[in-house]
């Protein structure tokens, strides 16, 4: 299944690794060091300040969502999965 992340764009949901919020983002000096190495592979869907960072297999995307709402819609999506 896939997940829309933000701008039109849809993320397969087995690949995406990790879904973090802004604060966690700007408070991690790890996670910071980590986006300016990948930043070749960052893509910021957001027109404005990002609202979470979604890590994928071979994609970074800043987006305009917030972490609870990418959450609830691939639980949205993994529950439907199962029915079929």
């Amino acid at each position: 299944m896939y997940i829309h992340v933000g701008e039109d764009v849809m993320v397969r949901t087995d690949d995406i690794i990790a879904i973090i919020d802004r604060d966690t983002v700007q408070f991690s000096e790890e996670l910071q060091l980590f986006l300016k190495n990948k930043d070749n592979h960052l893509w910021n869907l957001a027109k404005g300040s990002y609202k979470s960072l979604v890590i994928t297999k071979n994609q970074l995307y800043l987006s305009p969502l917030a972490s609870s709402t990418l959450k609830k819609r691939s639980k949205k999506y993994s529950n439907y999965e199962n029915l079929l």
